[in-house]
C-alpha cells in the first residue's frame, strides 16, 4: 500500500569515506539484510554487495545513467539466467525512489520485485 512503512535503513558512510553501509530491517516480520557499496576507481563503477537472512545474495554494478544511479548483473538461476536492475533516483522532495526489476528473457521485458521510498527520518 501507498504510504505504508515497510521497514527502515540505516545508511552510513564507512571506512573513512570510501564505502557507504546499508542495515536494512522490515518492519512487519524478521527479513532483514545489509549491503556494501563503493566506487571502483579502477573500473570506473560503483558495486554493491548485498546479503540478506533469506538466502538472496547480489553483487551488482554500475552507475549513474540520466540523472538515476542504476546497478545489475546477470546469473544463473534454476531455470536458466536472471538480470536483475536496481536504479535509484533522487526527487524532488529530496527523497529517493528504489526499484528492483528483474528479467528472465535477456532484458525483453521487466518484472518489478520491489518499489520502495526512502525518506530521511524526522528529528524528534
Amino acid at each position: 500500500m501507498l504510504g505504508t512503512l515497510v521497514g527502515s535503513s540505516s545508511i552510513k558512510s564507512i571506512l573513512g569515506g570510501i564505502a557507504i553501509r546499508e542495515s536494512y530491517q522490515s518492519t512487519s516480520s524478521t527479513y532483514k539484510g545489509t549491503s556494501l557499496n563503493k566506487y571502483n576507481a579502477s573500473k570506473k563503477r560503483w558495486e554493491q554487495y548485498w546479503v540478506d537472512n533469506s538466502g538472496t545474495t547480489l553483487h551488482i554494478l554500475g552507475g549513474i545513467v540520466d540523472g538515476k544511479m542504476i546497478l545489475q548483473n546477470e546469473e544463473e538461476g534454476a531455470n536458466g539466467k536472471i538480470y536483475n536492475r536496481l536504479a535509484w533516483q533522487k526527487l524532488d522532495d529530496d527523497s529517493v525512489r528504489q526499484t528492483w526489476e528483474q528479467s528472465y528473457d535477456e532484458g525483453e521485458s521487466w518484472v518489478i520485485v520491489f518499489d520502495g521510498h526512502y525518506r530521511g527520518k524526522k528529528s524528534e
